[in-house]
């Protein structure tokens, strides 16, 4: 080599075409000892390049796979100690990604599945890798490891496969409530409800989206459409009904609209608008709702409208009771006269009596309040009805018919009370005690009868 080159080494390069040399030299570099390796690594990641390679005079570098050797590259401006270094330190770049992945593997938690993928790169880069160490070693530490990893990764497989199963089932029972809701009556169905199911469903569907495992592209875009297409049913639906809603409280807010301004005219009219406003309140409970807040705003003006009227015929009852106050003593007084009528024992003369306080009692007059009036009426009336209970008895005492049969019943029962005094006489005379007895209980029955006709 000579002098102005040996100024300027070059790197070492893989084997031919060689490539163009960079301007700054590479410097050696020491392998790592092997305590720089994972704790758990079986074997240290350093090699022995003198044992796995050489350089030849031209600067090729070697590597010995079994009985033969294989050129990795050229490092033809440097020591062959440096060459073999740099070479080295390339295997032991892929002998420390294999221990990590080793040290991963026994120390668990790492998906194996993953570990399978990064092995089996790790194998293609060992492959005619352009290094120097012991690289069938290397090669046979990675078949071990995936197929350590094999059994495993076969468990995750199927662990993944069954939780995707639950995860499609999970999803599809989600699209299938939607699909019964959207199959239901909607045209008879509480919106509110329906509303919260759909929106509970929804949520669902996002968070089994955001949190369970990702569904092959196919069966969520499937289970998606069908899941909007029942989605848009019901919003179809709800949006129909309350469209044709609106349209029935706007008809109906109309009608109540023209019946405030009805009720609101009745003013000047005070308690003569009452009936008027009771046929315009008929009209308003039959138009329907208009809407929560229409028919409140509504409403408030439609029952001041009355509050109106209503407060007139107060003002108006309030006047006539205070009228009726002397009317409400006079008769006050007309019932305490009219206490005598009871202690009166003479009919006729009673019946005169409460006759002139009925006349006096009409002539009061009316009295407000009514309630007042039929409470003062309710007492009268129950002093007429003892009177003419007193003369119904009477009546039926001396009613001459009435006298007349009960005579002609007192005329028998007496000749039959003196027949069975005589055999009663006979049939003790002769000691028969079955006519003595016979005899006694029908004379008993003949006296008691006669004692109630008075006789």
């Amino acid at each position: 080599m000579s002098d102005d080159n040996a100024s300027k080494p070059t790197p070492p390069v893989p084997g031919p075409p060689v490539p163009a040399p960079p301007r700054k030299p590479l410097q050696p570099i020491v392998a790592a000892p092997a305590a720089a390796a994972p704790a758990d690594a079986t074997v240290p990641v350093s090699s022995d390049a003198a044992q796995w390679g050489r350089v030849t005079e031209d600067g090729t570098v070697e590597v010995r796979e079994g009985d033969d050797w294989r050129a990795v590259g050229q490092y033809p401006d440097g020591t062959p100690d440096e060459a073999l270094a740099y070479f080295a330190r390339k295997y032991d770049d892929l002998a420390i990604k294999l221990g990590t992945l080793e040290t991963r593997a026994q120390g668990g938690g790492a998906s194996a599945t993953d570990l399978s993928k990064q092995a089996t790169h790790l194998r293609t880069e060992a492959t005619g890798a352009l290094a120097v160490g012991d690289l069938a070693g290397l090669n046979a530490r990675i078949d071990a490891l995936l197929e350590s990893l094999a059994e495993a990764t076969a468990q995750e497989t199927a662990a993944a496969k069954e939780a995707l199963d639950a995860a499609i089932a999970e999803r599809t029972a989600i699209v299938e409530k939607a699909e019964a809701i959207a199959g239901r009556d909607l045209a008879k169905v509480q919106w509110k409800q329906v509303t919260a199911e759909m929106t509970e469903l929804f949520d669902s569907w996002q968070a089994h989206q955001q949190t369970g495992p990702r569904l092959p592209k196919g069966t969520a875009q499937g289970l998606w459409k069908r899941f909007r297409d029942a989605r848009s049913t019901v919003d179809k639906a709800r949006r129909a009904f309350f469209s044709e809603l609106d349209d029935v409280h706007r008809a109906a807010r109309d009608v109540k609209a023209r019946l405030v301004e009805k009720a609101e005219a009745l003013a000047p009219r005070g308690i003569e608008g009452i009936p008027a406003y009771r046929g315009l309140l008929d009209d308003w409970k039959a138009a329907g709702r208009a809407g929560r807040k229409a028919d409140d705003s509504l409403w408030a003006k439609f029952k001041a409208a009355g509050d109106v009227l209503y407060a007139a015929r107060a003002e108006q009852s309030a006047a006539e009771e205070a009228e009726s106050a002397p009317r409400i003593e006079a008769r006050e007084a007309l019932l305490v006269e009219a206490k005598a009528v009871a202690d009166e024992s003479n009919l006729k003369r009673a019946r005169a009596l409460l006759t002139r306080i009925q006349r006096q009692w009409d002539e009061v007059g009316r009295i407000f309040p009514r309630d007042k009036e039929r409470a003062l009426d309710d007492r009268m009336r129950s002093i007429e009805q003892a009177l003419k209970s007193r003369e119904d008895v009477d009546w039926k005492k001396n009613n001459p018919e009435t006298k007349a049969r009960v005579g002609d019943m007192s005329s028998q029962l007496l000749e039959a009370i003196e027949k069975l005094e005589a055999e009663l006489a006979a049939a003790e005379a002769s000691g028969d005690k079955r006519a003595v007895k016979d005899a006694t209980e029908a004379l008993a029955a003949r006296r008691a009868w006669l004692t109630a006709l008075g006789g």
